[in-house]
């Protein structure tokens, strides 16, 4: 494996973890609706697990409301059945082929717990993204404890990461 493999692998590894984290933040419920909420919540449609966005149309109909209309008719409870029994904390009204979600408004218990959970998940990336690091650092050592590269290129990639 050369120097150029090692940063490749590493750089990957650590946008992989920088989206994770951008998914994990997604599905956080503030105050404000975003279709990215349900976006986790899978349904059975005909024996197979399906993400709702695939099997309804889901839209915004204001700031805190979350429209979902199942392409079939037979859907709509299946759907509001999902969402009711997810983690998120909402309940669905149905008005004839419309499931309308509602997001209450955030307390203040719920900010502060909405905080811890923010910050749990960055610090969860940071470390993930430090471990590539020191992995990636100890590949090269090893690289260079067997003499397959020399000394100036072992530390050539960790001087111009840093800058």
């Amino acid at each position: 494996m050369s120097i150029n493999d090692i940063k490749k692998q590493a750089t990957d590894k650590m946008a992989k973890s920088v989206e994770s984290l951008k998914n994990d933040l997604a599905k956080i419920r503030t105050g404000r609706a975003h279709t990215g909420i349900i976006d986790h919540l899978r349904v059975d449609y005909y024996g197979s697990e399906m993400p709702i966005n695939q099997v309804a149309n889901v839209t915004l109909s204001d700031a805190r409301t979350i429209s979902i209309q199942p392409f079939e008719k037979k859907m709509v409870q299946v759907v509001e059945k999902a969402i009711r029994d997810s983690d998120l904390g909402v309940n669905p009204a149905t008005s004839g082929d419309v499931i309308r979600v509602p997001m209450p408004p955030l307390t203040e218990e719920r900010r502060k717990e909405l905080t811890k959970i923010v910050k749990h998940e960055g610090e969860n990336s940071k470390v993930a993204v430090r471990n590539v690091r020191r992995d990636a650092i100890q590949h090269l050592k090893d690289l260079l404890k067997n003499g397959e590269v020399g000394e100036d290129q072992e530390n050539a990639p960790r001087t111009r990461c840093r800058n």
